[in-house]
């Protein structure tokens, strides 16, 4: 990563609720981070040659538990004070010191990698800001054994993964063909040393190699770079496969090769201390370790009283936090012991809270709870059942949008008949956003389907006994069911109409939720509520945690990338030298396959096919024949493999197959694929020829 001089800001909102931003200096010397030392025993530097200067950059070590999470900074005295500036501040809005801390970032970071040795097997980027790194990590395979380019490519993809976080392209780093033109020739040394050409390497950023009108976009990069892809929930996977379907021309969607591993938090981090007591004597101390499989049943076990004592306490105490919080902004603006005498009064230990917190953007529609102020209001001041809200989030410096849904709220929770009811809480950060989701009963969030790609706010309350009330987007969309929480919105609908689902959202509150949280038994308890509450912290926790991720990660992707990656890499081999050569062929001769006769006989609920085929230069080893039919019933396309008949005329073979299906066979198409044993089709090698 990067160790930021002043990173992302702090929030300050003024008198008129409107959001202001402070960017305090990190210095290094109080972060918990220290330098790391060469052999001289000097601070370790790794360098960048841009334009013909060498610009510096520092490494930095945190310790995180057993993790060492290294940092470049480019605030070097040895370097030009434009180049120590590269590394100041995250999201600066300058496109050209954009691109350096993607360059810094990417190739600086494997070059860390290399001097330090690490031995690293798997290089997993998060998000394409890394990108670079796939070349990077190519060049170093180059020199260490001697090969081309596209053999390094091939050695190396294996063992690159790229998860996506995005849901629309516009998130995407690109950068226009004319700014990296301005900047040829500060890269074209680089660039030789790769053995490539400037168009070359560009068209590793274009969905369509050919179009030099296209912009670099960093994502494109990373998918050819990588041998996984990955979206971070099952709907974003989705949405990602029509995202990069681009890059795969001819494919159907369904087969992008981009799959989902759906995020997960690392619980002790989020956990109160009565929730960790809770589990403790439920599982066990160690029970975020290894399998958590197990942890549903024995959480099942927790009793209502149990239960009902400890979210009693994190509501309390976060009670006591926003209040705190409250009188501490308040006193900035009057410095009046009445302003501070009324955030004493805000809130409720007793009241049912709900929380709302995250990045205010116009897609994620923080105010959708707003819609309607009256009908809020009536909600949150009912005597007999009442309901507190607590509200946090900031919004990009350059996005007016956000910040006026900022003060939308800062001046609503203003209102005198809101005010004991409704709380801002300004600059959003981790320590506010661990007291929220330890405290809150109901967690909120309302985002635009299909553009929250993931969303881990939710999943921070379920350790807690929180539940969720969102829309059915990231990984609430697979998450949700009626006993565990409640959702806006259906899972087959596309965007959603705001007046509407405004609508339900108020209907869900006063109808479903404020009446369970205020239904009590004899004893006091509101039965409904816990077995929610049971049945979210025992099945949902578990499975939305980091735990459960890093598995996924480890056994679909790590193991078995970094196998194929040692296979290749091995000169001795020749296994990367090979696959070279076999896609360099096929896409000399790809345009030379062509189609003939096909028969179709159906009968008895099988249906048999055969068709002619003229491979030109291609061998038959190097293909693969297959019969395809689109899904049907939201299920996945069916691919049969077909066989080759032994005799063939010149270059036409014959291939065959038989399959059981009550499908017509109109249905169905005959198609070429590239194939070779250690190949992954077609995140590789893309090719793909349909008889039309």
């Amino acid at each position: 990563g990067i160790l930021w001089q002043q990173g992302y800001f702090r929030q300050v909102l003024d008198g008129e609720g409107w959001q202001t931003e402070l960017y305090p200096f990190n210095e290094p010397a109080s972060l918990p981070v220290e330098p790391v030392l060469g052999a001289s025993g000097q601070h370790l530097r790794v360098s960048l040659v841009i334009g013909g200067r060498t610009v510096l950059l520092r490494a930095w070590r945190v310790s995180v538990g057993r993790t060492q999470l290294y940092l470049l900074d480019s605030n070097d005295p040895f370097n030009a004070p434009a180049d120590r500036g590269l590394t100041s501040t995250l999201y600066g809005g300058d496109p050209d010191v954009r691109l350096m801390q993607d360059v810094i970032l990417g190739i600086g970071g494997w070059r860390l990698v290399e001097a330090l040795d690490l031995g690293i097997d798997v290089c997993h980027l998060n998000e394409g800001h890394a990108a670079f790194a796939v070349l990077e990590r190519a060049r170093h395979f180059m020199a260490r054994h001697e090969t081309s380019f596209g053999e390094a490519v091939w050695a190396t993809r294996p063992a690159n993964v790229f998860t996506t976080h995005t849901a629309v392209a516009a998130g995407f780093d690109v950068f226009p063909r004319e700014q990296l033109e301005a900047h040829r020739a500060d890269f074209d040394a680089y660039v030789r040393s790769l053995g490539l050409s400037w168009p070359e390497l560009l068209a590793l950023g274009r969905a369509n190699p050919d179009d030099p009108s296209e912009p670099f976009n960093m994502a494109w990069l990373a998918v050819r770079g990588c041998g996984w892809v990955n979206g971070v929930s099952r709907l974003h996977g989705a949405v990602s496969r029509t995202l990069f379907s681009g890059l795969f021309p001819r494919w159907p969607e369904a087969e992008v090769p981009v799959t989902h591993v759906t995020n997960g938090v690392h619980v002790p981090s989020w956990d109160s201390p009565w929730t960790d007591e809770a589990w403790t004597r439920a599982a066990g101390k160690e029970r975020w370790r290894g399998d958590v499989s197990a942890l549903t049943e024995r959480v099942l076990r927790l009793s209502d009283e149990e239960l009902w004592r400890l979210r009693a306490l994190e509501r309390a105490d976060l009670v006591r936090y926003a209040r705190e919080r409250l009188a501490s902004r308040l006193a900035r603006f009057s410095g009046l012991d009445p302003a501070i005498r009324t955030a004493s009064i805000v809130l409720s230990p007793d009241v049912l809270t709900l929380g709302f917190a995250r990045r205010f953007a116009g897609y994620k529609r923080p105010n959708l709870l707003l819609s309607d102020p009256d009908r809020l209001l009536r909600l949150l001041t009912d005597a007999q059942r009442p309901v507190q809200l607590i509200v946090a989030g900031k919004a990009h410096p350059r996005d007016h949008e956000g910040k006026r849904l900022v003060q939308q709220w800062a001046r609503f929770a203003g209102r005198p008949e809101a005010r004991a009811h409704v709380v801002f809480l300004d600059d959003y950060d981790m320590t506010l956003a661990k007291e929220l989701v330890q405290g809150v009963d109901v967690w909120i969030n309302t985002p635009r389907r299909p553009w929250e790609a993931s969303g881990t706010s939710g999943m921070k309350v379920l350790v807690n006994g929180g539940l969720n009330l969102s829309t059915l987007d990231g990984w609430w969309a697979e998450a949700f069911d009626a006993v565990r929480g409640w959702a806006v919105g259906h899972r087959s609908e596309g965007p959603g109409d705001d007046a509407r689902e405004a609508g339900q959202l108020y209907s869900l509150l006063e109808d479903e939720v404020v009446p369970a949280f205020y239904e009590r038994d004899a004893s006091g308890y509101p039965r409904r509520w816990m077995a929610r509450m049971r049945a979210s912290m025992a099945s949902l926790a578990p499975q939305f945690s980091s735990v459960r991720m890093l598995q996924e990660y480890v056994e679909r992707a790590y193991v078995p990338g970094a196998a194929a990656c040692q296979r290749r890499a091995t000169r001795a081999s020749g296994v990367a030298r090979e696959l070279e050569a076999w896609s360099t062929h096929l896409k000399r001769h790809w345009d030379g396959l062509r189609f003939g006769e096909v028969t179709e006989t159906a009968e008895n609920l099988s249906l048999a096919i055969s068709a002619r085929i003229d491979l030109g230069d291609i061998h038959p080893a190097s293909v693969r024949v297959e019969l395809y039919a689109d899904a049907r019933n939201e299920g996945r396309p069916e691919v049969h493999e077909m066989t080759p008949d032994e005799a063939r005329v010149d270059h036409d073979i014959v291939y065959s197959t038989t399959i059981p299906t009550g499908r017509p066979p109109s249905d169905y198409t005959v198609r070429v694929v590239p194939y070779h044993p250690e190949a992954r089709i077609p995140t590789e090698l893309p090719l793909i020829a349909w008889r039309r």
